[in-house]
């Protein structure tokens, strides 16, 4: 049981984006009904394991028009259909807005895109690297002096994409209330990603982000937001922004502030970096981790996905990697956890 329990999806199976969002509106409790294909086939069908999690298939063969007519009749008793396709190809199925809406008038259409509806790079195939390479974020994303740096498929495909997508359909479904009519929810990854870039826009605009990457607070260029390998070759992440924090850091480093430069000042993080660096490769990273443990500092291990289900928060409260979020006090029981890899 979930805050969504009695909403009906129909997924037209896709890949990536549109699969994650299905499954958090399953995992939310909504009774979602996967279309696959007749044949059965399945591009990287293995990786979708998890992210098919929660709900019923039914296979079908969409380009027979009576097994089309037959996904209408289920479509018409139901309150979204997300498809993941190229634009056009629900036309040319048969399975557009058009036909859909007017046979259920109520029905939210939400469709997943990497450029969106509309525009020349509409129809043209991508994937996460490419989304993120033109809206700016990519290029904000590595080392100093080094290329831009994939961050795996998350901020594109999963945050800007899925994250949007079921976004638009609470938004619609929330709007359908008073009109009694669904709508079209365009979500693309372009959009999705260019507007999470809102705070760095800001920061560009104020003079407090340098287009040179690797050389700003939030980027790894601050030596107090960074990454450190340690004695085992494991690595911590330190992200001490705030003073008091900075001083748990010096701390716990056995670092004298009164022998450091200013951190504030952009042309010192050199000397700092090297100094936590030296620091921190003197021990093992379970060693750092045990050290900063209690402390306000702002260090944690920088664990594997399988360390990550294993870590004591983590059992704590019953979560690790994919789990279910966020939690409801009374519309959902505990996370839904899935073994650790």
């Amino acid at each position: 049981m979930g805050p969504l329990t009695g909403l009906r999806v129909v997924e037209l199976a896709a890949i990536g984006p549109a699969p994650f969002a299905c499954m958090v509106l399953a995992d939310l409790g909504a009774d979602v009904l996967r279309i696959d294909r007749a044949d059965g086939r399945r591009s990287f069908e293995d990786w979708h394991q998890v992210l098919d999690r929660g709900r019923r298939s039914l296979a079908l063969d969409l380009k027979d028009p009576e097994q089309v007519e037959r996904l209408l009749r289920i479509v018409d008793e139901s309150d979204v259909l997300v498809e993941g396709f190229r634009p056009g190809v629900a036309e040319r199925l048969g399975l557009g807005p058009g036909p859909c809406l007017e046979r259920n008038p109520g029905l939210v259409f939400a469709r997943m895109t990497g450029w969106g509806q509309d525009g020349p790079l509409a129809s043209a195939p991508g994937h996460d690297i490419n989304y993120l390479a033109l809206t700016g974020a990519l290029d904000a994303i590595g080392e100093r002096g080094g290329p831009p740096v994939p961050p795996v498929n998350l901020l594109g495909d999963f945050a800007g994409g899925s994250m949007f997508l079921v976004a638009g359909v609470l938004a619609a479904l929330y709007e359908r209330r008073g009109s009694g009519r669904g709508q079209v929810v365009d979500a693309a990854i372009v959009d999705g990603v260019g507007a999470m870039l809102g705070m760095l826009v800001g920061m560009t605009a104020s003079g407090q982000w340098r287009p040179e990457r690797g050389s700003n607070l939030l980027d790894g260029g601050s030596p107090c937001y960074s990454c450190y390998p340690c004695a085992d070759g494991r690595h911590v992440a330190v992200g001490a922004l705030e003073p008091r924090f900075y001083a748990a850091l010096l701390d716990g480093l056995g670092l004298d502030p009164a022998l450091l430069p200013d951190r504030d000042e952009p042309a010192n993080w050199p000397l700092l970096r090297e100094q936590f660096a030296a620091r921190f490769a003197a021990r093992d990273r379970d060693a750092w981790a045990a050290v900063f443990d209690g402390t306000e500092a702002c260090v944690t291990p920088v664990l594997t996905v399988a360390e990550a289900g294993r870590h004591p928060h983590q059992l704590a409260r019953g979560s690790g990697p994919a789990t279910r979020a966020p939690r409801f006090s009374g519309t959902q029981a505990g996370p839904d956890r899935h073994p650790s890899p």
